[in-house]
């Protein structure tokens, strides 16, 4: 009599990869997410610069003059400068700390299901950095992460995080050409045009940030939920 050969063993479903270890995204993503807020709120102080400046530009255009004017007119520009440096360091700063999460959430979910990803984990620093495939190559590592880290089974749509880019990309172009504007802006006319350019532009950043913070929220949510679930297996875990 033939002795039947046992089954064998079923390989894990999603392996982990070298070096890959299961670390709460949580904390990193509440300071992501506080630091997104300062870049709302810096982008609300640069908008109402924005209309002070197509405000009081618009009145000179319109033949107002004295020294009421003039003093609105310096105080539009000093707050117009204001907002940019404040917009620049609470865009670095929010960079910083955004890599770092999105660099968590990669690697876990790399540990979650390795097969998911079409990107080296090291683009997911230096795609940001790189001309022309930072025009994608980033979508696709967030988007690779959102699937991975979908509850298993599911359908894992990518409605937020393709809305988060398309109005990223849009703001960088329109950003671009305002701040071209407003360089060459010579006329109280052009001046004008500028600031309500520039008005469009910060109000497209403020869209961008809230849908940016919407997916920063609902991708560390997901792989909480994933990782109470108890459906991982022989995951490595960093104490």
């Amino acid at each position: 009599m033939t002795t039947p050969m046992p089954a064998p063993m079923p390989a894990p479903p999603y392996p982990a990869p070298p070096g890959a270890w299961l670390r709460s995204p949580t904390a990193l993503g509440r300071a992501t997410v506080v630091l997104f807020g300062l870049v709302i709120a810096t982008d609300l102080f640069a908008c109402y610069a924005d209309l002070l400046e197509a405000s009081v530009t618009g009145d000179i255009a319109d033949g107002a003059v004295g020294a009421a004017v003039i003093d609105r007119a310096d105080r539009a520009d000093k707050l117009y400068g204001a907002a940019g440096i404040s917009q620049g360091i609470a865009l670095v700063a929010t960079a910083v700390v955004y890599l770092c999460w999105l660099w968590r959430i990669r690697v876990n979910a790399e540990v979650f299901d390795a097969s998911r990803h079409r990107m080296k984990r090291g683009w997911t620093i230096g795609a940001w950095f790189c001309p022309v495939v930072n025009l994608w190559f980033p979508r696709r590592i967030v988007a690779d992460s959102w699937d991975a880290s979908a509850p298993w089974g599911s359908r894992s749509g990518h409605t937020p995080v393709n809305a988060w880019w398309t109005l990223w990309i849009v703001g960088i172009v329109v950003g671009r050409f305002a701040d071209t504007t407003s360089r060459h802006a010579e006329t109280v006319e052009e001046l004008r045009h500028a600031a309500n350019v520039m008005l469009f532009s910060d109000a497209l950043d403020i869209v961008s940030a809230v849908l940016a913070l919407v997916v920063v929220v609902r991708l560390t949510r997901m792989q909480e939920r994933k990782v109470l679930s108890g459906e991982l297996l022989q995951i490595p875990v960093a104490g």
